[in-house]
């Protein structure tokens, strides 16, 4: 019988985040992904999305649920827009395409990866 497999606490430094050298990967022109978390089992995910002014990323549709903080700057989707500070909720099975007129930086969580409709 395997033992099962207990997480380690980590932490990264303010530092370490913003150095776009460091694990930051490109998603979409104009948009760099940083994971901070993967469950490869469930397929859960934390990340950090950064958007330059304009950038956007197309049609997606959310397998599992989606939950998004606005850390800096605002972006948008069909239903609005968000300024920092704002949360979203995309439930699984929502769909939309997001955009950023002057860019922002946003915490994501993810229960499932997103489907890109169209792709």
């Amino acid at each position: 019988m395997t033992p099962p497999k207990i997480p380690m606490p980590f932490s990264l430094s303010p530092e370490l985040l913003a150095d776009e050298s460091l694990g930051w990967h490109p998603l979409r022109e104009g948009v760099l992904l940083r994971m901070l978390f993967q469950e490869s089992d469930s397929g859960y995910s934390v990340g950090l999305i950064r958007y330059q002014p304009g950038a956007s990323v197309p049609l997606h549709k959310h397998i599992g649920d989606e939950h998004i903080y606005v850390l800096s700057g605002s972006q948008q989707d069909e239903r609005g827009i968000y300024p920092t500070g704002s949360y979203i909720y995309n439930p699984e099975g929502s769909q939309h395409s997001v955009s950023s007129q002057d860019g922002c930086l946003v915490l994501v969580h993810w229960h499932k990866p997103v489907e890109f409709v169209g792709d």
